[in-house]
């Protein structure tokens, strides 16, 4: 196993513990609310905070490899995000758990665009393809396994074991880190843009804030509405500032290489559409369908099949057709397959709801792997820090805005169909329509590619 081969193992083992955090504790609410003594919906906020931190946070994570080096970076975040796991399973208190999920998200914040980085440095770009697809995996069967995986320790231990299992996974992480990884620091950037950092920042955090509003019944419009004008303002307010300073937080000038605007724009929406599922799927087996919370997370499991067969063929399939042919065939069949969701009712056969998620888990693991290779694939190595921080900044929202975004559709259709407290079947068939039409809109900007487009990388 080459070097190359060997970082991108270990980034991934950390890429997967933050994606699972992520997710993990949704079943464990209960138990956890009854632990501090406050509702199952006042913990909430738990999720919340840990995106909202690690979105406020990734900005710093290219001048903080640069300043500091890569393995003194990517190190500290790890010895963080698992002092602050620990924290988070010793808390006795709603506030001390907060507090210890702020500091997992920044610390996520940094380990994650740190560690994609240092693969795209000891990566060659004809192994391109089959080292980044190691680090995509943990995006794509994290979320779906955390639901069950979070049920399965509430059930079997106590939910304090759903962070406690990051600090060995991150004691080992960190000893391997500070072998195999370089220091490699540019010292080209001067002092940290701090008014950047506050802008981009500022209109990440108020843009995810604006569409979490927007799904809870009880926020007033008119207050979501401004958050989201303020998010919008602001971050237009960052971008002229971006352009304009000698030394900026992140360069946009990233964003004029065509590949990676494509896997910026149209990528960002695609995976907004797929990351609303592992929210919709299991609230529509449950309280649409009336599958227990185990059923209903074991359904789930047919997407992560899904994911790791398709892992078999990605490559060929990518050398074979080339990245505008995959993700535009691949991409329609993911848009049907989100559409599928639409058909499913109670009368459904079991058997052909576990088809339909494994047909949509082999479609948004290639989709998946297509728009993070094709992304990287004409990137200058100067270019990589600029470049991973802002694919991580995108990627870290279009999670969460998927999320927010199903929320905000499941509410609209009950107050459509007038649903009273549970949502109905037909609630959630309006918004697997509306996310299988988003889909659609960014798998169709893939015709404007062109045919040759990361050639480079799928010649190895």
């Amino acid at each position: 196993m080459n070097r190359s081969t060997q970082i991108a193992f270990l980034v991934a083992a950390t890429f997967f513990m933050e994606n699972l955090d992520a997710t993990v504790i949704v079943t464990a609410l209960p138990e956890m609310a009854r632990s501090f003594g406050v509702k199952p919906v006042d913990l909430g906020i738990g999720m919340s905070c840990y995106l909202l931190a690690m979105a406020a946070f990734i900005p710093l994570s290219g001048w903080a490899a640069d300043r500091f080096g890569a393995r003194t970076t990517f190190t500290v975040a790890i010895a963080a995000f698992s002092l602050s796991s620990l924290l988070c399973g010793l808390s006795q208190s709603l506030e001390m758990f907060v507090a210890a999920r702020v500091l997992q998200g920044v610390s996520g914040a940094l380990m994650v665009p740190v560690g994609r980085l240092a693969v795209l440095r000891a990566t060659d770009k004809k192994d391109l393809v089959r080292t980044l697809g190691y680090i995509t995996v943990p995006g794509l069967v994290a979320p779906v396994l955390g639901p069950p995986v979070g049920a399965l320790l509430v059930t079997h231990a106590s939910w304090p074991w759903i962070f406690y299992l990051n600090v060995p996974v991150g004691i080992v992480a960190l000893i391997v880190a500070s072998r195999l990884l370089d220091d490699h620091r540019t010292g080209s950037r001067g002092a940290f843009d701090w008014l950047g950092f506050v802008w981009v920042s500022g209109s990440c955090v108020l843009l995810l804030s604006a569409f979490e509003m927007l799904g809870h019944a009880s926020t007033q419009g008119w207050v979501a509405a401004l958050v989201l004008l303020s998010a919008v303002l602001i971050g237009a307010i960052g971008v002229r500032h971006l352009r304009l300073v000698p030394e900026p937080l992140v360069k946009l000038a990233v964003l004029g290489v065509p590949t990676f605007r494509h896997t910026f724009v149209s990528g960002s929406l695609f995976r907004v559409c797929i990351s609303t599922l592992p929210f919709l799927l299991p609230l529509m087996f449950q309280l649409a369908f009336g599958f227990s919370a185990i059923a209903a997370g074991s359904l789930m499991i047919a997407v992560f099949a899904g994911n790791l067969v398709m892992k078999v063929f990605t490559t060929g399939i990518l050398k074979r057709w080339g990245f505008r042919r995959v993700l535009l065939i691949n991409g329609w069949l993911g848009v049907l397959c989100i559409g599928g969701c639409a058909l499913l009712d109670k009368s459904s056969s079991q058997h052909l709801v576990l088809l339909l998620l494994f047909m949509g888990g082999l479609s948004r693991s290639l989709q998946f792997t297509a728009y993070n290779n094709v992304g990287f694939c004409e990137i200058p190595a100067a270019d990589m820090r600029d470049a991973s921080t802002l694919f991580s900044m995108a990627f870290q929202l279009s999670m969460g805005l998927g999320i927010a975004i199903g929320a905000l559709l499941l509410r609209a259709a009950m107050l459509t169909h007038g649903s009273a407290g549970i949502p109905s079947v037909q609630d959630f068939q309006f918004a697997f329509v509306c996310v299988s039409v988003l889909a659609a809109v960014a798998i169709w900007d893939s015709w404007k590619m062109r045919r040759d487009a990361g050639a480079l990388v799928l010649q190895g």
